[in-house]
């Protein structure tokens, strides 16, 4: 017969605490669910405007001014001349092309919708979950079992319910949002390979930076000073609903895991619809609707195996 020594077991916590705890923990999880939603409606706007703007200045405006109000929160946020040594990179060709490619899913994404309704570009951006869950295969060596390859090829039959290519000619919109798509897959995975090296701070400012550096020897050429004091406000709300949002989001990430806000991305759906039917006078179309049907539930779907798989491991 075994004897403990008094005091070598940890009293199990009280009942009165662990409630407490409990409830402590669904409300920060319950502040992070609302933090994301206001961030999706930041970005929901951030669109909306971009869409607006296009009608009267040219695109390259629109992303330039998107990227120097980022630029600027970045500078206030991060304050290089404070934190010395925090915006070095070890990786620095990464961090450059990782910048690149979100000008060009910036770029393609503000062309796109020059062309399409906010909800089908949002459509096909809902596919991203399905693009990075057979890059990290490749990429990261991170395989994705049968369910939830099936899941991704049924995904991507909504992508094409909503793209609906041979019928008739597939519209450019169609192709810059599909580029925008990938762009930002690509995007997402050296993000998870820089942050093995690289701190946020560095990683977050030199994809602020990008856009005004590559496009700032260019103003003189594509400038066009705006017409009336609403274009002006939305140029400069580019700069808000986008800096704001990346706020929201990072808040809402702080207090709440990542498993749990993500189907919430989903919602950003209704917020673009809403916003293309009250500012644009848009209806999503049939084929829209049930596409983005498909791939909302794939991509849910995926969200779950995921959590499945990690409490397996």
């Amino acid at each position: 017969m075994t004897t403990t020594e008094p005091g070598s077991e940890k009293a199990p916590a009280p009942r009165a605490s662990l409630d407490v705890a409990d409830a402590a923990e669904l409300k920060s999880r319950q502040r992070g669910i609302l933090l994301m939603c206001c961030a999706l409606v930041c970005f929901a706007c951030l669109d909306t405007t971009g869409k607006w703007l296009g009608r009267h200045v040219p695109v390259w405006e629109v992303v330039w001014s998107r990227y120097l109000g980022a630029t600027i929160l970045a500078l206030i946020f991060t304050n290089p001349w404070r934190a010395t040594g925090s915006l070095r990179t070890q990786r620095p060709f990464l961090q450059s092309f990782r910048a690149l490619l979100l000008f060009g899913s910036t770029l393609f994404n503000f062309l796109a919708l020059r062309h399409l309704q906010l909800a089908d570009t949002m459509s096909i951006a809902f596919a991203l979950p399905l693009v990075l869950s057979l890059l990290a295969g490749p990429i990261l060596g991170e395989w994705v079992g049968p369910r939830r390859l099936i899941a991704i090829l049924v995904g991507f039959i909504g992508v094409l319910v909503v793209v609906r290519p041979g019928v008739g000619t597939m519209q450019p919109g169609m192709i810059y949002s599909i580029g925008s798509l990938f762009c930002y897959a690509f995007y997402n995975m050296f993000t998870r390979m820089l942050a093995a090296t690289d701190p946020p701070t560095t990683t977050t400012f030199f994809s602020s930076i990008s856009g005004v550096v590559i496009l700032t020897p260019f103003v003189p050429w594509f400038w066009q000073w705006p017409q009336s004091p609403g274009v002006w406000l939305g140029l400069a709300a580019m700069g808000a609903f986008g800096g704001f949002g990346h706020y929201l989001l990072i808040l809402a990430h702080g207090r709440a895991p990542a498993a749990v806000l993500a189907p919430y991305v989903y919602t950003q759906i209704v917020w673009m619809t809403a916003l293309g039917f009250i500012v644009f006078g848009d209806v999503p179309g049939f084929y829209t609707a049930i596409g983005a049907g498909i791939v909302v539930s794939s991509g849910l779907y995926l969200f779950y195996r995921e959590r499945v798989v990690k409490a397996k491991a």
